[in-house]
């Protein structure tokens, strides 16, 4: 096995986890597994991480600063506030609809937390994730200089709460269509929010 700085190989074993989990759920994956899939030796698992538990926390870490950095990169320069809420919201849903089962992971390792003794932070953690990802969002693309109508704090709350309920109803319905106009409702009720 070729020696690699220890940040490679824990990125190595993220991504190998978040495979591993999607393919077969969170409870399923065992730190050998995740080992197999990434073609490392369980002794290299346990030098970059201290436990399980720091491995899922580094996933979501992992799996929601992706969601971010591909949603803030459709940002578009001129754009109208309405344009611009609608083109971040299509692209985090091209990827919901292009990996669902990485999307589905998101609420297995919520659900995997909440269950398992010790582990109940992490849900916390992730949501709370969500929270600061849709804050940083809302205060590159959303409030531009205006004071908005909610406060950024509410309204970063809100957009979590309605990306997450969105992202669970078509990982179980399937409904692409319905899912393009409750987007569209969502951008439409997301700018009357801000600019009242």
């Amino acid at each position: 096995m070729a020696r690699m700085p220890s940040a490679e190989r824990r990125r190595q074993l993220v991504e190998a986890a978040i495979r591993a989990m999607t393919r077969d759920g969170v409870a399923r994956t065992t730190t050998r597994s995740i080992c197999a899939e990434a073609g490392v030796s369980l002794s290299v698992f346990h030098y970059c991480f201290d436990s399980k538990q720091a491995l899922l926390e580094a996933a979501i870490e992992t799996i929601t600063g992706n969601y971010v950095a591909r949603v803030m990169s459709a940002v578009e320069p001129g754009a109208t506030l309405r344009e611009t809420v609608r083109g971040a919201l299509q692209t985090y849903w091209d990827h919901v609809t292009a990996h669902p089962g990485e999307h589905m992971l998101t609420y297995d390792l919520t659900q995997y937390a909440l269950r398992e003794p010790g582990f109940e932070h992490l849900a916390r953690a992730q949501y709370e994730q969500y929270v600061a990802s849709a804050t940083a969002l809302i205060e590159q693309v959303g409030v531009r200089g205006r004071e908005p109508r909610v406060p950024v704090e509410v309204l970063a709350r809100y957009l979590a709460a309605v990306i997450d309920g969105l992202t669970l109803q078509f990982l179980v319905l399937g409904d692409p269509r319905a899912a393009a106009g409750h987007l569209d409702l969502t951008a439409d009720q997301f700018v009357a929010l801000i600019e009242g």
